[in-house]
């Protein structure tokens, strides 16, 4: 499972010319689903994403969480994020989950953050979206299940 979690100001999803969903000051999560994903890989990352600290306090350092700042998610499923490139120039995506598999897991996570987080909001599985927003710093962190614990 991937992330792609970008610090924001304000983020969308527009869908066939009509906003579909907005947050403020918050999360614009990108989340790849692989085959190999379970509840429980989901659980972790969702835990690692809740309390990561990356907002700045009142010293300009890192130190605050989303439930410190009142901030709100914005939880997008991407399937690119499994893209390989490794062979010629057209990506193959054969590494992302079914899309059975990988919308079942996208419900679950978004479920899991509404019981931990006020606001959630979130853009259509599988449909063709425009994604905005205000990257905050920028900041952006690319989490990895394999790379937790």
């Amino acid at each position: 499972m991937k992330f792609v979690i970008q610090c924001t100001t304000q983020a969308s999803v527009t869908i066939d010319q009509k906003l579909y969903s907005e947050i403020g000051k918050g999360f614009l999560v990108l989340i790849g689903i692989c085959d190999e994903d379970t509840k429980e890989t989901a659980d972790k990352m969702i835990r690692k994403l809740i309390g990561m600290r990356i907002f700045s306090d009142e010293n300009g350092k890192t130190n605050l969480a989303l439930k410190d700042v009142d901030g709100q998610l914005l939880l997008v499923s991407q399937f690119t994020l499994y893209a390989d490139c490794k062979k010629g120039n057209r990506p193959s995506f054969v590494k992302a989950g079914s899309p059975q598999h990988a919308n079942e897991l996208y419900e679950y996570i978004i479920d899991a953050c509404k019981k931990e987080v006020p606001v959630v909001k979130t853009g259509v599985f599988g449909a063709e979206m425009e994604v905005a927003l205000i990257n905050d710093g920028p900041f952006t962190i690319i989490l990895d299940s394999k790379d937790l614990a």
